[in-house]
């Protein structure tokens, strides 16, 4: 936000986000690395565990329901992380992610999708889902909204 739009002064990144930022260009110096398709894809799904295991108790409970769900539900999906957070793309593109509570210091994770996630319902539909609690119920709703999502 400039200084002009609010009468205030500009604060710059929040440190969440350039912890973010700084995330982002490491997985992007990462990739660039000369590896096996295979060999990328298994480190990959690597890095999303680990980031996984470093989450907090109920984020991580939460984003390793999350990933068996979205693995199994959408096997063309390839785990990645994306600014630091697990992601499943399609050919490279990000279609979904787990955000957790702690990544933004937010009340609730966030299952979200990007513009990739063939989700289209009319002039307007949701891209991201509050989650407090990965349910069976839940699971049901992800899988298929997964499933959807990669058409």
């Amino acid at each position: 936000m400039s200084s002009t739009d609010n009468g205030g002064t500009y604060e710059g990144f929040t440190a969440e986000e350039r912890a973010a930022m700084k995330d982002h260009a490491h997985e992007v110096k990462k990739a660039a690395r000369r590896m096996s398709r295979a060999d990328k894809a298994a480190e990959a799904e690597r890095d999303v565990l680990a980031k996984i295991a470093e989450m907090q108790d109920a984020d991580r409970v939460m984003a390793e329901r999350v990933h068996a769900v979205v693995t199994a539900s959408a096997p063309a999906l390839a785990p990645k992380l994306w600014y630091g957070m697990p992601a499943y793309a399609l050919d490279g593109k990000v279609v979904c992610f787990f955000q957790s509570a702690g990544k933004f210091k937010a009340r609730y994770a966030t299952l979200g999708f990007s513009d990739q996630a063939r989700l289209d319902d009319g002039p307007m539909w949701p891209a991201a889902f509050a989650l407090t609690e990965v349910t069976p119920e839940v699971e049901e709703r992800i899988a298929a909204l997964v499933k959807r999502a990669v058409g």
